[in-house]
């Protein structure tokens, strides 16, 4: 008896489960394929953030010790205002359209301003908003942090601060609104997949406008205008940052597919991996075969080079062509390197060659190898010169690259000149000499090894 009632009380248990679920279907496919989209859009987000912990020791690791607390305390601070304004303002210039008609959309966002979004997902979206303002935000900090490397190791503390509001409000999201919110050049059908343009060659330029303006800092050219070589701290953490990064960019690429879907996020990811290692091995082998030694500085660059090649063109091309781009973009950061020195552009961290000179390079190489099947999927231009025979997507590449490179430049020297006239740019000479983290903190990234520095000067 006991036997057969336990039997039953275990038979109900286990009917009442199917019962409830006979009643409840479940999600729905669409909320489930939305919530799938959701985690590994902030899974990116993540992963793309986490890259200014590349950028913190690509910049500590290419500067001097005296500039390395400096380096690293900037870049948090930049990204919490960066973050503040992208809220305010810039995601409503790159995103905003409501307010405005249809032909100043093309041009400009306007609305979303101090962005407040719904809690959750509606019905039939892919995506929540707020995931794809976190992704958006990450991108806008990489740009942001690429521009830094034109004021490393002169600029004021209160440089940083004013450009950042400026940067993140008026350059960066008129850029992100022209091909990525709708505007002029995304109607014009320019692809620029992950960012080759919109994140690299417009931090990249901004750079440039600082760097020129700042001008080269103490000791890097002589007065015959010849170069020294002003040795970085820590090439451990040069290599290291470029692995951080590595690993980032497959959130910043693979992650710009917003969903999951059919896995075309994971065809991205290879591409981008083969161009990655193709711009390593190029740099290498480039250094070794002009130079006579194997330059690991040039190797590390040759890698993020490879890296921003394929960001423009990762959805858009077959894997033979992703390589092909990774070592073109291996060699042009080598000799552009060599060309910005000769210029007397005084260049730290080498963003101009890496994030300009392999962005651009990017951006055109869809115009070459993009073909018609993939820029079909991804809903943007048509193929390339290889794939078609036509010269029309390449022209569009073209375009987007003169007309963004002139819209950064040309507001980044306003903005910056305006600054130097007002605020000043730069830190005195002594100030430089003694190094930022004492001068702009009153502390040492290193503080042991500054003070043994100095009680060593003070004993001689």
């Amino acid at each position: 008896m006991v036997k057969k009632l336990m039997l039953s009380i275990v038979a109900l248990l286990m009917l009442f489960p199917a019962m409830a679920f006979a009643a409840d279907e479940g999600p729905s496919t669409g909320l489930l394929n939305m919530g799938l989209n959701s985690v590994w859009i902030i899974v990116a987000f993540v992963l793309v953030l986490l890259m200014q912990g590349g950028f913190i020791l690509l910049e500590t690791g290419s500067t001097r010790m005296k500039n390395a607390g400096h380096v690293a305390g900037k870049t948090i601070f930049t990204i919490g205002l960066c973050t503040l304004i992208y809220w305010a303002f810039g995601y409503g210039i790159f995103n905003g359209g409501a307010d405005i008609s249809e032909g100043l959309r093309k041009f400009i966002g306007w609305g979303d301003f101090f962005y407040s979004p719904v809690t959750s997902a509606g019905e039939g979206d892919s995506f929540p908003s707020t995931a794809f303002f976190l992704f958006q935000l990450a991108f806008a900090t990489i740009s942001l942090s690429i521009a830094w490397g034109g004021f490393a190791e002169r600029a004021k503390l209160s440089v940083y601060l004013v450009f950042t509001i400026f940067f993140t409000a008026l350059v960066y999201p008129v850029i992100a609104h022209w091909i990525w919110g709708g505007g002029w050049l995304a109607e014009d059908g320019a692809q620029d997949y992950a960012g080759s343009t919109v994140v690299h060659l417009t931090g990249a330029l901004a750079a440039m406008a600082a760097t020129i303006l700042l001008k080269p800092r103490i000791g890097k050219y002589n007065k015959d205008g010849s170069a020294n070589e002003i040795l970085g701290h820590n090439q451990v953490f040069s290599a290291l940052s470029v692995l951080l990064l590595w690993v980032g960019w497959f959130g910043f690429n693979a992650g710009s597919a917003l969903s999951v879907g059919d896995g075309f996020f994971g065809f991205v990811a290879f591409n981008t991996m083969l161009g990655a290692g193709a711009g390593t091995v190029a740099a290498m082998l480039v250094s070794w075969a002009i130079s006579g030694k194997a330059d690991i500085s040039t190797t590390l660059n040759g890698a993020l080079a490879g890296l921003v090649a394929i960001t423009a063109s990762c959805a858009f091309v077959d894997p033979w062509a992703a390589v092909v781009i990774g070592l073109v973009a291996g060699v042009l950061v080598f000799f552009s390197t060599k060309l910005f020195e000769k210029l007397r552009i005084d260049d730290p961290i080498y963003a101009l060659s890496v994030h300009g000179a392999a962005g651009v390079w990017g951006t055109l190489a869809n115009g070459l190898f993009a073909t018609d099947e993939l820029a079909t999927k991804v809903g943007v231009g048509q193929g390339g010169l290889f794939d078609t025979g036509s010269w029309h997507q390449f022209g569009v590449q073209l375009e987007s690259v003169v007309v963004c490179g002139l819209y950064v430049l040309i507001v980044s020297f306003i903005i910056l000149g305006v600054m130097k006239l007002v605020m000043g740019l730069r830190v005195t000479e002594e100030q430089e000499i003694v190094g930022l983290d004492l001068s702009e903190h009153g502390t040492y990234g290193y503080p042991e090894q500054m003070k043994k520095a100095q009680n060593n000067n003070i004993q001689a």
